[in-house]
């Protein structure tokens, strides 16, 4: 994996995989912050969201919940993704 590469896969609105995260720097059951291979951070909001799973060694990533946004740094990305 290159360092500044990742993905995202949102399912049905409710189950997130990202690639290419370094650490969870915060979370909340309506915001999670991410900091990003390369020094990116990602923010993603929603409610009910709840963290099922991070590897710092593969840079995985998963949680479940019901997502409506996700922002990179302050610029935002993708504001809100379904209404």
């Amino acid at each position: 994996m290159q360092e500044n590469k990742h993905s995202v896969l949102l399912e049905q609105k409710k189950n997130l995989t990202i690639n290419g995260v370094e650490s969870v720097v915060s979370f909340s059951d309506v915001k999670i912050v991410l900091a990003l291979l390369g020094g990116e951070r990602m923010q993603v909001l929603g409610s009910g969201l709840k963290i099922t799973g991070f590897s710092k060694t593969s840079g995985t990533f998963t949680a479940e919940g019901e997502f409506i946004g996700i922002s990179y740094g302050g610029k935002s990305f993708v504001a809100k993704i379904f209404k």
